[in-house]
């Protein structure tokens, strides 16, 4: 099996599965999200919204693997050229254990892909345990992108709400500053697409008058990577426990010290 996947959380699933060896081609991207993958140095192709039919033709992979957000034109290009694609579109945790299931099928590693899908839903009912012993449950606004403002996806929201808090609006969808200071949330935490975890929280909190609101007045502000939170797959892990500490780090402890790693900043005087 040569496989080109176009998209990193595919990418880190076969990691996950031990299969990295059927992968010939990948993004950048991927090549970021597992770094063991520099060591096989794959060919390095465009991604899910901008793949080029040119560059596979050299490849002639049996199948190309693509996931959300990819551009429909694209793949069909792709597809119109003769190459087989296996495209994922996940909104719930669900379908992200779905989405690992059909791929560990693929690349014949079906066991594996049950025990991957297993350690994950073992660590979400740790989490929904501990959360249960927290006193409150505070409402959380979820950021995904910022111009416009776009509430994280359905999946975010299920992680929320096992990690022992309330989800801000519709999931997915487009809102505006207006509408997150009449809710007044107790936590906001951002995790912009492509941005790691370096979104500027002073700077977004202050164009958007937001200084009055809780959840900057008591300095629960966050900014949590956004590989952990918008990459579907097992990396949502650490995006769950990212989020527990900061709904409740007096259940869950220093997130940062666990895992060793910032994730983000606590605006205390925005």
């Amino acid at each position: 099996m040569r496989i080109v996947s176009l998209q990193p959380s595919i990418s880190i699933i076969l990691e996950k599965l031990g299969r990295l060896d059927t992968l010939i081609a990948c993004t950048r991207y991927c090549l970021a999200a597992v770094p063991g993958l520099r060591q096989r140095n794959p060919v390095v192709v465009h991604d899910s919204w901008t793949a080029a039919t040119d560059e596979l033709t050299a490849l002639s992979p049996d199948l190309v693997m693509a996931s959300a957000p990819y551009r429909q034109e694209s793949l069909a290009a792709i597809l119109k050229a003769g190459f087989p694609v296996l495209s994922f579109s996940p909104h719930t945790l669900a379908d992200i254990y779905n989405d690992i299931r059909l791929i560990a099928a693929v690349v014949d590693a079906k066991f594996q892909g049950e025990v991957l899908i297993g350690e994950m839903q073992s660590t979400m009912e740790k989490v929904r345990r501990q959360a249960a012993l927290a006193a409150t449950s505070p409402l959380v606004y979820c950021e995904e992108w910022g111009k416009p403002l776009i509430h994280s996806q359905p999946w975010v929201k299920e992680l929320v709400e096992i990690a022992g808090g309330q989800f801000l609006g519709a999931p997915g969808k487009t809102t505006n500053a207006e509408t997150v200071v009449s809710a007044d949330p107790d936590v906001i935490v951002m995790a912009w697409c492509g941005a790691g975890d370096r979104v500027p929280l002073e700077r977004v909190v202050r164009q958007r008058g937001w200084q009055d609101l809780k959840a900057v007045r008591q300095g629960r502000v966050y900014c949590i990577a956004d590989e952990w939170l918008n990459t579907p797959a097992p990396v949502l892990k650490n995006g769950l426990r990212a989020l527990a500490s900061v709904l409740h780090p007096e259940v869950f402890g220093d997130i940062e010290q666990q895992m060793g790693r910032r994730i983000g900043i606590s605006l205390n005087n925005a």
